[in-house]
């Protein structure tokens, strides 16, 4: 067992077990619904727009402003989950997230609407949590798969609440679709109430608040940088500053975390090899993946009158993502089996490479809806591999009691990638669109899915290379060697 592991293992596991079947499905119901939630605003910018009489770019608020409230409130709800008030910072925080839900469906202005959405980004952070409580509270076998599920489901459900967002705003309006996010996020709140347990005793965890600001400062502006198209093209001296500013607070903190005895993230731990690559892995991965359902969707919903496309509705666009949804969950199952006899490092790479085939099938073969329903497919079971395989390499080199900051790390990389897949899709499609028309070349598309496909060969030539540094007897998931404890050899992922 790696010493990582061996800290603070629970004494007893005959009460963890009696609690068992009940928590998991309620970790897994607040996962999906914070991650479904999160993406309602992706089909619903278009009745946004025409609803509130605002702009495309700025309706693409409702999703944006989600992702970035998501990003700087994760790092502190997994220090405070890594602390005695777990359950109480889960409870808050879902209570956030159904007032901010109920500001969605009122009707008050549209800038109540994206603080609404901002509340509901908030949720995107307990998915860590749930994390820790799974470690904590479950044998170490379901633990390690519980986990393994949970960071599937948080990408893949993004594939549950568009069709179903779309179907509803298609037939009962804006207000229906939002409607829809009041009533699962309030089921939320009352299944964490009734499920979640406490936290062990003896943690103790401290929130550096000013680490926290500048954290949150250094990545507002990523986010918002990643989607301010129009900042870009019409005032790039302005977004060449904010992004200067951007690193020196990213820079700050970094410094400040790695002199603080308290860090808000562990950032010694994110130079382990096995750690580096996986949050590598997942910031690719999460950028190649919001790139191509960018350029599906998009595709998709083109009418024939620019040349290509399908024309389709938003709903029966939505439903493009379904084979997304379902081979991402058939991935995470397969992954959590081989796991344990194949190196982390060669599964991520494996998955590095299923993504980056998926962007060669839509450079190649878009012609037909039953090829993009593949695309999707193939994007899918990528997606679904290497978010079940990254929680395994990460705690596997993290003490029990930081399982929820680890990984609310891995969240903000993930959120940070998601934003520049798709600030990137958009970037190239308005390249790509000529002067006086509404809809790019469909050559842009080519070239945006060229980019995943080196984006994709990079992340699997990296990951192959941080597989040939693993040394003899080394733990078949994190590639460090393992040590001997008390309960025999470690098992990955615990």
């Amino acid at each position: 067992m790696t010493a990582a592991r061996a800290h603070d293992r629970p004494t007893s596991t005959a009460p963890i077990r009696s609690e068992a079947r009940p928590l998991v499905p309620a970790l897994v119901f607040v996962a999906l619904v914070v991650a479904a939630v999160a993406s309602l605003g992706t089909p619903l910018v278009t009745s946004v727009a025409t609803t509130f009489h605002v702009s495309l770019d700025s309706a693409q608020w409702t999703l944006t402003i989600t992702l970035l409230s998501g990003a700087v409130a994760t790092p502190v709800l997994g220090r405070l989950g890594a602390g005695p008030h777990r359950r109480a910072t889960t409870l808050a925080t879902l209570a956030i997230v159904v007032a901010g839900s109920a500001l969605t469906v009122l009707p008050l202005p549209f800038a109540w609407l994206l603080v609404g959405r901002a509340a509901q980004g908030v949720g995107l952070g307990l998915t860590a949590l749930m994390m820790g409580v799974a470690r904590d509270h479950l044998p170490e076998e379901r633990g390690a798969a519980t986990i393994a599920l949970l960071s599937v489901v948080s990408v893949v459900g993004a594939g549950v609440g568009y069709p179903l967002a779309a179907l509803l705003a298609e037939f009962g309006g804006l207000w229906a679709a939002y409607g829809l996010g009041l009533l699962v996020t309030a089921l939320a709140l009352v299944t964490a109430w009734r499920s979640v347990p406490a936290a062990p005793e003896g943690r103790s965890a401290h929130v550096n608040v000013a680490a926290a600001l500048v954290l949150a400062g250094g990545l507002a502006l990523v986010l918002f940088l990643a989607g301010g198209r129009s900042l870009w093209s019409r005032h790039l001296a302005v977004a060449a500053t904010l992004a200067v500013v951007a690193v020196l607070l990213l820079c700050v903190w970094t410094v400040s975390e790695l002199r603080t005895s308290t860090p808000l993230v562990g950032v010694r731990a994110v130079r382990h090899p096995a750690v580096a690559g996986a949050n590598l892995a997942m910031f690719v991965g999460g950028s190649g993946m919001y790139l191509l359902l960018t350029l599906v969707t998009r595709y998709a919903q083109t009418p024939h009158s620019a040349g290509y496309g399908f024309g389709l509705t938003t709903f029966v666009a939505g439903l493009v993502l379904v084979p997304f949804s379902v081979l991402g969950f058939v991935a995470g199952r397969i992954t959590q089996r081989v796991r344990e006899r194949i190196d982390g490092p060669v599964l991520l790479a494996g998955s590095a490479a299923v993504v980056g085939s998926g962007f060669v099938l839509f450079a190649t073969a878009r012609s037909n809806l039953p090829e993009l329903l593949a695309v999707m497919g193939v994007l899918g079971f990528g997606v679904g591999g290497f978010s079940a395989a990254v929680p395994g390499v990460i705690l596997a080199v993290t003490p029990r009691s930081e399982t929820s900051s680890a990984m609310s790390f891995n969240y903000v990389v993930r959120s940070v990638g998601f934003s520049l897949g798709s600030a990137v899709g958009g970037l190239v499609l308005a390249a790509g669109t000529a002067a006086g028309r509404l809809f790019p070349d469909d050559d842009a598309y080519t070239t945006a899915a060229l980019a995943g496909v080196a984006a994709m060969a990079v992340t699997t030539a990296a990951a192959l290379a941080l597989a040939r540094r693993r040394p003899p007897g080394a733990d078949p998931v994190t590639g460090s060697a393992s040590a001997p404890g008390p309960g025999g050899p470690g098992r990955a992922g615990s």
